[in-house]
This record gives structure tokens, sequence and C-alpha cells, in this order.
């Protein structure tokens, strides 16, 4: 079993940063965003260390969150925080499509 660091680590900036913009603007929508979707990255991760083939919940997860930054930045222009999300969560979709064009391992 392989533990998918990667995963790990974008679903703790994702929740990271809906504390950051809850703590900085008193955001709760940023707060419950980024818990949710960092929650939901946190499971996908979990997920992909179980099976790596198991990266739907990640994928959505990362998918949306590509989708929603990405409209932020294209409309604030501000790479902070949206064009680093949309930048990550793009990022990450990358990874997981090529986890699942990956052929299997032969034993």
């Amino acid at each position: 079993m392989t533990v998918d660091w990667v995963g790990y680590g974008y679903a703790t900036l994702v929740a990271s940063g809906g504390v950051i913009g809850y703590v900085k603007a008193g955001s709760v929508p940023s707060l419950a965003a980024g818990l949710l979707f960092g929650g939901l990255a946190g499971f996908g991760a979990y997920q992909v260390s179980n099976d790596p083939k198991n990266v739907w919940v990640s994928l959505a997860a990362s998918g949306a969150l590509t989708g929603i930054m990405g409209k932020r930045f294209y409309g604030s222009r501000k790479f902070m925080p949206a064009g680093l999300m949309a930048v990550a969560s793009a990022l990450m979709v990358g990874k997981l499509s090529l986890a699942l064009l990956q052929k299997p391992v032969q034993s």
C-alpha cells in the first residue's frame, strides 16, 4: 500500500485556505467550502492510498475546485487565493488523470 502524500498535501492546502480566509476576512463561506472540499480531498487521498485506481472522489473535488476557483481568478485577475487554488487543483486533476491512464502492474 502506497500513501498518497500529494493528495493529503492538497487536502491540507484546501482546508487551510478556508481557515485562513475565515481568520483574515471573517468569511464563513470560505471556511465552510475549505473544510468541505478539504475533507473530500482527504477522503479521496485515503481511497487512493488503499486503491490507486479509486480516484473518483479526489477527481470530483479537484475538478470542481478547478472550475470554481478558475472562474473566480478569471473575474478578479488576482493570483491569491483563487489563482493558486485553480493551479493546484488543475495539477491535481492532471495527476489523477494520469493515474487512470496507467496500465496495471503485472506480477
